[in-house]
């Protein structure tokens, strides 16, 4: 598989490693990456000769940084919404790949990054690697279901906190709370990432397939949620603070919201 925004590779013991490769943007989500992951994702789950993704961000700084801030600006409350649907729609797909996808989070996971992480089964975080949804700080809300798959992971209190504060968590609060399953030290953070991967390649496909099916049902309502979460986006996205908050990330300097 070919792409301009990721990268894709087969390694031994049917696992495919999936890289972000936007450094120079550490690595954060425009449509062409949400795009391309659709496609490479679409590609391993009809390929059978991979087992386990591997997913991960290109350099040492960030997993993903967040989503590309630049596409939201002018961006009407039906197109926010359309815009969530759209990335939620790729991350549910990813989320219900019916092979094993590890996140090795390297450096920021924050905001779609951060939704990222929490979409793939199983998180390892290097050492250096921190957390957040910091989208309030933009007057905005999640819109790639952080509001729903955070909560089920570390709890309705500190995923309120989380997502209200805007704050970043470190990764070795990430693993206190169950954000993360592992930390490893940032050198060997695919190595151990490729070799988990591996070894749950090495497993009975059918019983891993089942496995993975059953997890679903014990997230709830999720579907109604994301859809919720969508149309919020879309209308907080339309309002005076949010045109202001992302303004005044995209230039730089702190942003004054008033409350509407």
């Amino acid at each position: 598989m070919s792409f301009s925004s990721i990268l894709a590779e087969e390694h031994e013991g049917g696992v495919l490693l999936v890289t972000v490769n936007r450094p120079g943007k550490l690595n954060a989500l425009n449509r062409v990456v949400i795009d391309e992951l659709e496609e490479c994702f679409r590609g391993a789950r009809d390929n059978s000769d991979v087992r386990a993704v591997v997913l991960t961000g290109a350099g040492t700084r960030a997993f993903v940084a967040g989503a590309d801030i630049g596409e939201f600006a002018g961006l009407s409350a039906e197109a926010a919404e359309q815009l969530a649907r759209r990335g939620q729609k790729v991350f549910l797909q990813i989320e219900r790949l019916r092979k094993p996808v590890i996140a090795a989070v390297n450096g920021f996971a924050l905001g779609g990054g951060c939704e990222l992480a929490l979409a793939c089964h199983i998180r390892v975080a290097a050492d250096n690697a921190s957390f957040g949804q910091p989208e309030v700080n933009l007057g905005i809300i999640p819109g790639y279901g952080g509001t729903q798959r955070l909560p089920r992971l570390v709890g309705r209190g500190r995923a309120a906190e989380m997502l209200m504060s805007g704050d970043r968590i470190s990764a070795q609060r990430a693993y206190e709370v169950g954000l993360v399953n592992a930390v490893v030290p940032a050198d060997d953070l695919i190595e151990n990432a490729l070799a988990l991967a591996s070894t749950l390649a090495s497993k009975a496909p059918l019983a891993v397939t089942a496995i993975l099916e059953s997890l679903h049902y014990c997230e709830g309502h999720l579907a109604d949620g994301l859809a919720q979460e969508a149309m919020l986006f879309g209308s907080v996205l339309g309002t005076e603070d949010a045109r202001e908050g992302v303004a005044a990330f995209l230039e730089k300097r702190k942003a004054e919201f008033k409350g509407r």
